[in-house]
């Protein structure tokens, strides 16, 4: 398994119109995949999120040349190795690594991990709710039923990018929307409020009972007031997507900060990392639902590591916790073949990730090369 070639496919798409949440607005969205070849033809996929021009340049001169002609084997240490330089872009070598080693042995991913618990995984429609329009929240709804049209039981919705009261009109509007179905709403701060201000939610988690959880509504290194939050609001509270290794979850946890764990797989450090935090979860009693919403290659393993998870609690059903996708304008989440249909992914059959890559679109969102904003 000598690594002979890296291949690099980094991809640009400008937005037809910006959006975003509590952080500020995107006017485009960017992937970068590689594709790592042995000498004996066996390919691996991986995927890493950074400024195209830091990445190519990084992979040219530094990670190409470092991977070929070491065996792909040594998984852990050709990735602990470029975790030095850039984690996460050894994040995307522990992806591609992987799914050469289960290649290499006749074994899908799964397999590899020890075996399928399940054949289904759900997924929410995530959404970047904020444009510049006056009418923003008139749009926002108009793509929650769009998803809840096509089959969606769970969604994701943001607050915390504009003065309380507007919000507070958007998620009651949201929730008039749908009353009457079986949608269930989370609803995302990006670490916007303090304690007080997050407590002031609690009005709305009383009136309804379809919530999935309140993520991340407080800054993440505030974990005792994390923990005051916990004991008081009424929905479980989640975080830990920009957390940056399974061992920086352990206060959060000892703490008892949170109901609920979203790692990150670009974040915490490459997929054992993600199946040792979602592990953590489930050591201590806790659900866990990876963030996955920027890049389709970490986020179908995000979806392959729940479908290999032990599920949080016999009474629970859905028998495991959803995944993140994608539900904005972005071409992207279509470069893989495995979709959702009506909120839920079926896990394919066949070696390594079991799922085929779009090369038409892989070339027509080819980035030129040039800078952008």
């Amino acid at each position: 398994m000598i690594i002979e070639q890296v291949e690099t496919f980094p991809l640009f798409y400008r937005l037809k119109e910006p959006y975003g949440d509590a952080n500020g607005y995107k006017a485009y969205r960017t992937a970068f995949l590689f594709r790592v070849r042995t000498r004996s033809g066996i390919e691996g996929w991986g995927e890493c999120t950074d400024w195209l021009p830091t990445l190519e340049k990084g992979f040219r001169e530094r990670i190409i040349p470092y991977l070929v002609g070491k065996n792909a084997a040594n998984r852990s240490q050709l990735v602990t190795h470029i975790m030095k330089w850039h984690p996460r872009s050894a994040a995307g070598v522990s992806m591609a690594l992987t799914e050469i080693v289960a290649r290499y042995a006749g074994l899908s991913v799964c397999d590899l991990w020890g075996g399928l618990q399940r054949r289904n995984v759900p997924v929410y429609a995530s959404f970047q709710s904020y444009t510049d329009r006056p009418d923003w929240i008139a749009q926002s709804l108009a793509m929650v039923k769009k998803a809840v049209a096509e089959g969606y039981h769970q969604v994701k919705v943001k607050v915390g990018g504009r003065p309380l009261k507007e919000d507070d009109q958007h998620i009651s509007s949201l929730v008039d929307c749908l009353r009457g179905t079986d949608v269930e709403v989370a609803i995302d701060a990006n670490q916007s409020y303090d304690a007080a201000t997050a407590l002031r939610w609690n009005r709305f988690f009383q009136r309804w009972d379809q919530w999935l959880w309140f993520e991340e509504p407080l800054p993440l290194d505030q974990i005792r007031d994390y923990h005051l939050l916990r004991s008081r609001t009424v929905i479980p509270v989640a975080g830990g997507e920009n957390l940056s290794g399974t061992r920086q979850f352990l206060p959060a946890v000892r703490e008892g900060a949170f109901d609920l764990l979203q790692p990150d797989l670009l974040h915490v450090g490459g997929v054992d990392a993600l199946r040792d935090t979602l592990q953590l979860a489930r050591y201590h009693g806790l659900r866990a639902s990876p963030h996955a919403f920027d890049g389709a290659l970490s986020r179908w393993y995000a979806i392959l590591a729940q479908a290999c998870l032990t599920p949080w609690s016999k009474m629970n059903h859905p028998s495991i916790e959803p995944v993140e996708w994608d539900g904005m304008d972005n071409p992207f989440s279509s470069l893989l073949s495995v979709q959702p249909v009506a909120g839920t992914v079926s896990i394919p059959q066949g070696p390594g990730i079991g799922a085929e890559w779009d090369m038409e679109k892989l070339e027509k969102y080819r980035w030129d090369g040039s800078i952008y904003r």
